[in-house]
């Protein structure tokens, strides 16, 4: 994660309570499908940042509105903007669910087969 990342990082927390106060939002993880499947935020929808190309077929409507996360934040930023290419006019990134920087991270329940809880 650049300087500049750690400086202006994202409240992943307050993100997630936008997308529960928003109607038919998807909350989108971009991290790889075996990261999603080891542990995930509830309710998130995996869609690898190396297969968002699929997400018209998944997302057909341009103007849902798209929550995107990431682990570290930098890889939510770059499929934020990928998705913004794509068209869709509604799009979010709320930043990385690891603790980093001054950045308490994800603080919420997940799900999963498994779940570190990094270090405060």
């Amino acid at each position: 994660m650049s300087i500049l990342s750690c400086l202006f990082s994202l409240d992943i927390n307050r993100g997630l309570r936008d997308f529960h106060e928003t109607p038919g939002a998807v909350l989108l993880d971009v991290r790889p499908r075996r990261q999603h499947t080891m542990r995930h935020i509830p309710q998130s929808e995996n869609l690898p940042l190396e297969e968002l190309e699929q997400a018209k077929d998944r997302f057909p409507d341009l103007s849902v509105p798209l929550f995107v996360y990431a682990y570290g934040g930098d890889k939510s930023a770059k499929a934020a903007g990928l998705l913004k290419a794509m068209g869709y006019t509604n799009v979010r990134d709320i930043g990385g669910i690891k603790r980093c920087c001054g950045n308490r991270g994800y603080d919420g329940p997940v799900e999963g087969t498994r779940w570190r809880t990094p270090a405060p």
